[in-house]
Order: C-alpha cells, then structure tokens, then sequence
C-alpha cells in the first residue's frame, strides 16, 4: 500500500519542506507517502473564487491515482485521536487498495472532490495554514504506522 498526499499550492516554505521530508523519510518502510502539489486556481480581483476552486478541484482529481481509497481533509470531517487514526489505517491496509490524501485550496474542496471522496479526516477544530496541514498530516501518519509497529514513538 502506498499514500499520496495531493495538495492544491505549490512551493512549500523549506521548514514546511524539510519536515515534511522528514516525516516522508520514516514513513518509507510503513507507508511510502508522495507529496504531488496541485496548481491554485487564479484569485483576485475581477475573478470568480468558485471557479478557481473547480479547476483546483479538476486538477486534484486528475492526480488521484485509479482505485485508491480517497481521503479529504476537511475541518468538518471525522476527528481522530492517534488511536483511532492507527485502527483506521490498519483498516485502510486491510482494504488492500492505495490511498489518496487531498488538501484543497483556500475556500476547501470543490463539491466534485467531496463526492469523489470515500471520506473525509478533520484535523481537529482549529484552522491549520494549508502548507502546515501537509507536516501535520505526515507526522500523523508516522505516529499511527509507529503505534501498528509498536515503535516507541508514540508514548500516550
């Protein structure tokens, strides 16, 4: 089983980058994690947000590869604890099929993304930076693999 995280936004921050890297590093024998950033769509003045979130949104599907189990990330998603992200990954493996993790754009996903989705993970109640979400989702999944794995990182 692989992972791809599909994010709208290019060019992280290099701490954003460098911790992201890391967190894809440890992950490597778990769950090989690939980053693929997405284009945003044109925003500004004179031009229509639920336009550029569609095209972000066309985009976003199109790097999705064939029959992985897609996961939004969405503030009004499921929360998880570590915990219950290690049994849902545990789930997810049993499953057998890749996964697709997907971080929208400014104004979230478009509604052809959230239809697409076979469900959607809140990171909890605060509103992240979207680059942060990225380093937060990686160590995350780190943490979960780790507590499968029964590697002591992860000390409750």
């Amino acid at each position: 089983m692989k992972a791809r995280l599909i994010a709208v936004g290019e060019r992280a921050p290099e701490w954003v980058a460098a911790g992201f890297g890391e967190y894809q590093k440890r992950l490597s024998h778990w769950l090989p994690l690939e980053l693929v950033e997405v284009a945003p769509g044109m925003r500004g003045k004179g031009r229509d947000a639920a336009r550029a979130m569609a095209e972000e949104g066309e985009r976003v599907l199109a790097a999705v590869p064939r029959g992985a189990h897609v996961v939004t990330l969405d503030g009004r998603g499921k929360p998880y604890s570590s915990e219950q992200l290690g049994q849902r990954l545990e789930h997810w493996r049993q499953q057998g099929r890749d996964l697709a993790f997907l971080v929208g754009g400014p104004e979230g996903h478009s509604p052809e993304v959230i239809a697409a989705a076979g469900e959607s993970w809140s990171l909890g109640p605060l509103t992240l930076p979207h680059m942060l979400v990225r380093l937060v989702l990686a160590e995350q999944l780190y943490r979960a693999a780790s507590l499968l794995a029964n590697h002591p990182y992860h000390r409750a």
